[in-house]
């Protein structure tokens, strides 16, 4: 990348991103002037930077209106600045310019990404992305600002941890009730933050949400790809983690980053009073389990996008034997029985393949066409450039990706060409689905999994074994049809036919995360924080990772790249209301 920089050309291309940055910075001093800086149909995301919430603006007129805005927010200029160990500015092979930026606004140290294009020799934007790096007075206590260690008030590390462990040095400011992967990066992030977070957890211990899986469960992302906040793998982790490596590296994670974690500990109750919580939690698995009280500013749902209400069909007949939802199902087969799964997502494929390694008969009822791609497929073609071992840094690799808008005509179309060159990587596995009566898709608009993902939470599977057992015939089809009922035995589909079986599985997915907090905070907390997941005319996720209707209340998801990366921008938000709820008591004493 350096000797690229001392190339002429990219020099030139340098000098092109400094004088747009500057004429971006005259842009936002003056609040107007974008049709000068930016193509007709360009894109600015900002994520917090100058709006304060997550946003994808398109077109002149909005952004004239989002340099209005930014204008209260920006301190000085913007400059063209290389991130830590990298390069200031993109080679293209399109005759394009992509620059990393660096600019101050009122709330701190931010960064951006713009890209640049030629037309009739005027530079003017495609795209352009701001987000703040950390908060002035709340800076993330990590490399070089890293504590030293010593004791500042007396207290040995031990007597120290023991007492945040129980609160005895004060109210949370944070309750984040879930301690799996988002939760605890979320702390993390908080923490660095000199925040003060409280997990609540369900389970026994840390990891447990995978321990208790079923056996053949692995990670379906590349472990690149999956790294927790400040804590990246060891370099012999594998690309593929089962489910109990993944268990105990949470566990280690949340010792290793002193996150507060209460486990065996779920809310009984929560109400807001004034500007606080007030929740109250209760140990044990009994009704009978110990209560304590707390009063957190901010309350964090973090028990996952897809929820934890399972959704069960409801069916007409009775069927003679187990009936039993995936989250219920732990693994080992059903003893050489003929299982039914319904549902051919992740977990329906996940079931199925743990079923047949067990010696069970599977049929897989498909009531859709369903997005396979191959783990193999994912690792060499969509993430090969931005996550592996041969990648930019993961922070890089984070604010690449970032960068594009999601509903922006570039990232459909680079969405759209990942997955057809996936789908040639995968021509033949895909044939010996179709020949097996597996009716396939590419997505929405051919965009493969991740819109998938962001719009509805589910509709593919990334291949990490089960495919080759429905291609071999070890797992049967029948496709097109839906559960229709029971009788005895009989397993009814809605085109009439009927399947014997000795049991049937679930894999008929959860309620979502609104009914996750209905069940746990109530009906009126629920109904207060609008839609939950999804995307929005902007092409940004609803109600997570940015605030809700309801005051002080959030949510946090995503698998772990998404969970690393937004989780970011979920801190900096509460961190900028705790500064805010601190400037306001200090004007009123």
């Amino acid at each position: 990348m350096t000797e690229l920089l001392e190339h002429s050309d990219a020099l030139d291309d340098e000098a092109v991103a400094s004088k747009w940055a500057a004429r971006f910075s005259e842009a936002v001093r003056a609040g107007g002037g974008a049709a000068e800086l930016f193509v007709e149909d360009a894109w600015w995301r900002d994520l917090l930077a100058f709006t304060g919430d997550l946003h994808s603006r398109q077109g002149v007129a909005a952004l004239d209106a989002q340099l209005v805005g930014a204008r209260s927010a920006l301190r000085g200029s913007v400059q063209v600045a290389a991130p830590p160990d990298f390069a200031a500015v993109l080679p293209g092979d399109d005759g394009a310019v992509t620059a990393f930026l660096a600019f101050e606004t009122v709330d701190g140290r931010g960064q951006g990404l713009v890209r640049l294009a030629s037309s009739d020799g005027v530079w003017r934007a495609v795209s352009l992305f701001t987000t703040p790096e950390e908060l002035r007075d709340l800076p993330f206590a990590a490399g070089a600002a890293r504590p030293d260690g010593n004791s500042v008030d007396g207290r040995t590390w031990h007597a120290r941890r023991a007492a945040e462990r129980d609160l005895g040095d004060g109210e949370p400011d944070v309750l984040i009730v879930g301690a799996g992967h988002s939760g605890l990066g979320l702390a993390a992030y908080l923490r660095a933050m000199g925040l003060r977070p409280l997990l609540v957890d369900q389970n026994q211990r840390v990891g447990d949400n995978w321990r208790h899986r079923y056996d053949s469960l692995v990670l379906h992302d590349p472990v690149h790809y999956d790294e927790m906040p400040f804590f990246p793998y060891p370099q012999t982790w594998p690309v593929f983690a089962p489910k109990e490596k993944m268990g105990d590296w949470l566990e280690l994670y949340a010792s290793a980053m002193e996150l507060d974690v209460w486990c065996s500990t779920t809310v009984d109750d929560a109400e807001r009073v004034g500007d606080r919580w007030r929740v109250t939690l209760r140990s044990g698995a009994s009704e009978g389990g110990a209560r304590r009280t707390v009063s957190p500013a901010h309350v964090v749902l973090a028990t996952g996008v897809s929820g934890t209400v399972p959704q069960t069909p409801q069916v007409p007949g009775e069927f003679d034997g187990p009936v039993v939802h995936s989250s219920g199902y732990r693994g080992g087969g059903f003893g050489g029985k003929h299982v039914v799964v319904v549902g051919t997502g992740n977990s329906g494929h996940d079931v199925a393949q743990d079923l047949v390694e067990h010696g069970d008969r599977v049929t897989m009822i498909q009531r859709g066409p369903t997005y396979v791609v191959s783990a193999g497929a994912v690792g060499a073609v969509m993430m090969g450039a931005s996550y592996s071992d041969s990648s930019p840094p993961t922070s890089i690799s984070d604010y690449l990706g970032a960068s594009s808008p999601h509903l922006s005509a570039a990232t459909t179309a680079g969405l759209q060409a990942a997955t057809a060159a996936m789908a040639e990587y995968d021509a033949e596995l895909h044939r010996g689905l179709s020949a097996a009566g597996f009716a396939l898709s590419h997505g929405d608009d051919g965009t493969g999994s991740m819109r998938l993902f962001l719009g509805r939470g589910g509709g593919y599977y990334i291949d990490v074994g089960c495919s080759r057992y429905i291609v071999d015939g070890a797992i049967s089809v029948r496709s097109g049809v839906s559960l229709d009922g029971y009788d005895g035995r009989d397993v009814l589909l809605s085109d009439g036919s009927r399947v014997a079986a000795d049991a049937v599985v679930l894999a008929t997915g959860f309620g979502g995360m609104e009914k996750t907090a209905r069940a746990i905070f109530g009906d009126e907390l629920a109904e207060s924080c609008g839609q939950v997941w999804g995307l929005d005319d902007e092409g940004e996720v609803c109600g997570v990772w940015r605030r809700t209707a309801q005051p002080g209340f959030w949510f946090a998801g995503g698998n772990l790249g998404f969970a690393r990366m937004y989780n970011r921008y979920l801190a900096l938000t509460i961190g900028q209301d705790h500064l805010a709820k601190k400037k306001s008591e200090r004007e009123m004493a």
